[in-house]
């Protein structure tokens, strides 16, 4: 059985080849790709009142914009970690990062809110490619020089992500304030050719793949793909109109729910393999733990930055400045969290810093100055920092080696669920507008779930240990 570097410790002898094997070059290309999904998650988030008043479009038609791109991103990861395990990582990824450049472009142009969601769509796809297959290009490159998992290059992956996920609503704010809200579609345009030369320059050629494209094409499960993605539109159909609920989508997602189980349990690679992770509790309970977590994240998100311009009253401008000590703790956290040897630590500091920031968010209302609101939502950066920068090193350490991009893959999609349940949960909770009572019933749930999964995580004995690094 070939052992793991994570757990025995990388050659000694080759400390040089392996600084060379993670260096600026080999990184670069990686985290630019990496900002694309996260910027593009929440930069919207302070678009979404003056797209709506463009379009006379509701708060639920304008949440499909949100709901759009985390259902295609919820399929794609995972579809692109396989295309990568499959094709190579580096064609996946120059793939992925032209499908974005291409639907910015068309973003830019909208006439219509349902372009503009088919366009979100889009983005969902092209930028679920750079995740995964960054996972499988460090993976890659680590066994080829016999070293121990980069933690150190996956935290400023990590980073990357985390960075522009947190700083995406000043982002979004600022450019929608300057040039309106189609400029946060312009934007990804020039990125996405700018990181796809740098993949052509710096990211080393993949690996001649085993067998014709046609073989390669018939280990997709495209039915697993498409009873997914149903089971996911049914779900999410439900979830988006709690207020009027669509009672028949609940019968049609379980019905699919039960056909993907039985369909992944008779295939031999499925799209969602079910044996694997009821073999891999480990890994599973990791899933879960991040869907719960990034669930709370994008209530804040979403939830903070629609009551800092409904309820508090403040412009799109000043509701991202609001959000930016949030963002830089996320960008230190994430350092902090990349440097550290253990993972259970970075667990639950960062579940304990969710817990604090709820705390702090049902003392707040719209009467208080910018400088307390921005202060109480200040430790929902270590979540967003931090934990994620813990669950990549869980993620690698408990995924199969040659399945590392699906596994990857899946543990985006496991956010993406936590994404989609928080929309819902925003708009059971806020109604038509988001008022300080909508506020502080957000609080008091997430405060809950933060203590269930403090708790859950100090007794998990499920977290890997690492011995050396």
């Amino acid at each position: 059985m070939q052992s793991n570097p994570l757990t025995t410790g990388a050659d000694p002898a080759r400390p040089n080849e392996q600084q060379a094997g993670f260096g600026f070059r080999f990184i670069a290309p990686l985290a630019l790709g990496a900002v694309l999904n996260p910027i593009n998650s929440t930069m919207i988030s302070t678009a979404l009142v003056p797209i709506a008043t463009d379009f006379h479009a509701s708060v639920a038609e304008a949440g499909w914009l949100i709901a759009g791109l985390y259902l295609a991103s919820a399929v794609a990861q995972p579809t692109m970690g396989r295309l990568a395990d499959l094709f190579g990582p580096r064609r996946i990824y120059l793939i992925s990062l032209f499908i974005v450049a291409i639907s910015a472009l068309v973003g830019r142009f909208a006439p219509t809110l349902g372009v503009l969601i088919a366009v979100r769509v889009a983005l969902g796809i092209g930028t679920a490619g750079a995740y995964p297959s960054a996972m499988r290009i460090f993976r890659v490159q680590a066994d080829r020089l016999g070293a121990a998992p980069p933690r150190v290059a996956m935290s400023i992956l990590s980073l990357a992500g985390v960075s522009t996920l947190a700083i995406g609503p000043l982002l979004g704010g600022v450019l929608t304030g300057a040039f309106g809200w189609h400029s946060i579609f312009a934007v990804n345009t020039p990125l996405a050719l700018l990181a796809a030369l740098l993949v052509f320059l710096w990211v080393p050629k993949d690996q001649p793949r085993d067998g014709s494209f046609a073989r390669l094409m018939a280990e997709l499960d495209v039915v697993g793909i498409l009873l997914f993605t149903g089971f996911l539109l049914g779900l999410m159909i439900f979830l988006m109109n709690l207020d009027r609920p669509v009672w028949s989508m609940l019968p049609i997602a379980a019905v699919l729910g039960v056909a993907l189980v039985l369909h992944s349990a008779r295939r031999k690679q499925p799209f969602i393999d079910v044996r694997m992770l009821a073999r891999n509790r480990p890994l599973t309970v990791t899933y879960l733990r991040a869907g719960a977590v990034l669930m709370i994240v994008y209530c804040i998100l979403y939830g903070f930055a629609q009551w800092l311009e409904s309820g508090a009253g403040f412009s799109t401008s000043q509701a991202g400045l609001i959000t930016m000590p949030m963002s830089l703790l996320a960008a230190v956290s994430s350092v902090t969290g990349g440097r550290t040897k253990g993972i259970r630590g970075p667990f639950i500091v960062s579940i304990g810093a969710a817990l604090a920031g709820c705390i702090c968010l049902f003392f707040i209302d719209s009467s208080k100055s910018a400088w307390i609101i921005a202060a109480a939502v200040m430790c929902f950066g270590v979540p967003q920092g931090m934990f994620s920068t813990a669950t990549q090193t869980a993620v690698y350490l408990q995924a199969p080696a040659d399945e590392i991009g699906t596994a990857a893959g899946l543990q985006r999609t496991a956010g993406y669920l936590g994404a989609i349940a928080a929309t819902s949960l925003l708009g059971a909770l806020y109604g038509k507008t988001a008022s300080d009572h909508g506020l502080h019933s957000l609080a008091i749930v997430m405060g809950v779930l933060s203590a269930c999964l403090f708790v859950a995580t100090i007794f998990d004995r499920t977290i890997p240990r690492i011995a050396s690094v």
